[in-house]
């Protein structure tokens, strides 16, 4: 940027000082008590600018924004970088005099402000925030530059509890090729862990792309969670228009592609009554696990089942799958007698496979099943309605 500078002109300063609030470091000629300032090396500027910056020290307070200010004249260039070439960006007040970065300063991190003011002065100050006691991490789903089905949520499932759900919230960005419509809500992880969910009021439309952008470097998760020291994203893509319908009365289950059948194939869900009904309602297809160890014990089920078992597509996190289950041929589409999962000859549950995206809804109908899988058991969150959905949003509180 070129500038005209003033003048050689020596500046005699002005004998009264203007009065800082407590904790604002000053920046002029001398060092002040904490941090450091120094003016600008070039004669040509003239002098010194006057700038108080409202962080100092080597112990500074973090998750504050940096806010740089003058007593005279205008504010017309300030950087605020850490050591790693990170910038914090900021916006100058209308009367110029104020300089406020958009975000806030992150645990442990070392930033150097820079000011200049409209006459061509300037100053430079160096502050370090108070490392974090403890951090605070995140997982996301879906994974980045994958494409999933129409039901897949966005989801964040936090390391450490979350008791500042706005100020989390308010960090978390999702941007849509469609402008879809929807709304985060907060529920609790079968794991036990706080959850925090993005879905659309409806269904994804195939083709819509989508990115989170999840700014939380320097945001505080509230009492027993920490801090978070960095920044997330994720972007995916939403495939075909695909849901799989399970027919408990019927026994039959039914692949819909664009709202037509593409095929139907008999099946065996869970005995009805007790724990060893399938869920009904929406479920979603999590992850596609091929052949896997099915343990009855592990899911609380006593010593039922201990086998190795192909095609297995798991839709709740408590242990209902999709999947092949030749041992049960004799029950296919005349009786529900599995432990909760739907059973299909090899190849059918081969060809569902290989069809299904991970994403996809399962819905579950007819009688006897045992109810709605709770929402953070899988993706259970389309079993509400679009109003009770959003009321678990911190921003509708």
């Amino acid at each position: 940027m070129s500038r005209t500078r003033p003048s050689r002109i020596r500046h005699t300063p002005r004998p009264r000082r203007t009065a800082l609030a407590a904790g604002v470091a000053a920046l002029a000629l001398a060092v002040t008590g904490c941090g450091s300032a120094s003016g600008s090396t070039d004669p040509a500027a003239g002098k010194d600018a006057r700038v108080s910056v409202n962080l100092r020290g080597k112990q500074a307070k973090a998750g504050e924004r940096v806010e740089v200010t003058v007593p005279e004249g205008r504010l017309a260039e300030v950087t605020v970088r850490d050591r790693e070439g990170g910038e914090l960006s900021g916006r100058v007040a209308k009367d110029g005099r104020r300089w406020t970065s958009d975000r806030v300063a992150a645990p442990g991190t070392t930033y150097e402000v820079k000011a200049e003011d409209d006459r061509g002065r300037s100053a430079t100050h160096t502050f370090t925030t108070e490392a974090a006691g403890r951090v605070n991490k995140l997982t996301l789903a879906p994974g980045k530059g994958t494409t999933v089905g129409v039901a897949h949520p966005l989801s964040i499932v936090f390391d450490n509890p979350v008791k500042n759900k706005k100020a989390v919230e308010r960090h978390l960005k999702v941007t849509t090729s469609d402008s879809t419509e929807g709304s985060w809500g907060w529920i609790t992880d079968y794991s036990g862990k706080d959850r925090v969910d993005w879905r659309p009021k409806e269904f994804w439309k195939p083709g819509t792309k989508v990115t989170l952008d999840a700014d939380l470097n320097g945001v505080d998760s509230g009492d027993g969670g920490g801090w978070f020291v960095r920044d997330y994203a994720t972007s995916f893509t939403v495939g075909r228009d695909q849901k799989v319908e399970v027919d408990l009365d019927s026994k039959q289950l039914t692949l819909l592609r664009d709202g037509s059948a593409v095929r139907r194939v008999p099946m065996s869900a869970g005995t009805p009554g007790g724990d060893k009904a399938s869920w009904g309602g929406v479920n979603v297809l999590m992850s596609k696990e091929g052949t896997i160890r099915m343990n009855s014990e592990t899911v609380g089920l006593g010593d039922a089942y201990d086998k190795m078992v192909d095609h297995s597509m798991r839709l709740t996190w408590s242990g209902m799958y999709a999947h092949a289950a030749p041992w049960n041929a004799a029950y296919f589409g005349n009786t529900n007698h599995s432990s909760g999962c739907v059973g299909m000859s090899d190849g059918d549950a081969g060809w569902l496979y290989e069809a299904a995206q991970v994403g996809d809804p399962f819905v579950t109908k007819g009688s006897g099943h045992k109810g709605d899988a709770d929402v953070g058991n899988g993706y259970g969150l389309w079993n509400l309605s679009w109003s009770d959905w959003q009321a678990k949003s911190a921003l509708n509180d």
